[in-house]
C-alpha cells in the first residue's frame, strides 16, 4: 500500500478514477506551495517541483498491485511517477511532469488556480 496524491483525471468523478479499482480515498490535501501547475494541452494537468504554488488534490491509500496494473499504464507519457511534499511536510506518491516535457508548447501555467477542476470549470 502507498499513498497517492491524485490532482486531475484520477479524482473522484474524474475519467481516470475507476482505475483505482476502489481504493480508499484518505483525505483532501493540497501539496506543499513549491510546484508549477500545468494544464498540459486542457487534457490533463500536470506539477512540476521548483514553482511557489500549492495544488489541490486527493489522497488514496493505493495497493501497489492497482498501481502497477491499473493507474500507471492510464497515464499519458508526459507524466512520471514521482515523490512530493504535502502542505502537512508528509511525503507522498504522485504523477508529476517528466523534464523532458517543461518546454512544451502544450503548457499552461494554471500555478495561480492550483486546482484541476476550478481550471476546468473556468475555460
Amino acid at each position: 500500500m502507498v499513498l497517492m496524491f491524485l490532482n486531475g483525471g484520477g479524482m473522484r468523478g474524474g475519467p481516470l478514477h475507476e482505475q483505482l479499482q476502489g481504493a480508499p480515498l484518505c483525505c483532501v490535501a493540497r501539496s506543499a506551495p513549491k510546484y508549477h501547475y500545468f494544464s498540459v494541452g486542457d487534457r490533463f494537468p500536470a506539477m512540476h517541483a521548483g514553482g511557489s504554488g500549492s495544488v489541490v488534490g486527493e489522497v488514496y491509500d493505493l495497493p501497489l498491485v492497482v498501481l502497477r496494473e491499473h493507474l500507471v499504464p492510464a497515464e499519458p507519457p508526459e507524466l512520471e511517477l514521482g515523490v512530493i511534499e504535502l502542505e502537512d511536510g508528509a511525503a507522498c506518491l504522485a504523477t508529476v511532469l517528466r523534464s523532458s516535457f517543461v518546454d512544451s508548447e502544450d503548457l499552461t501555467d494554471i500555478t495561480a488556480v492550483g486546482d484541476w477542476r476550478a481550471y476546468l470549470a473556468s475555460r
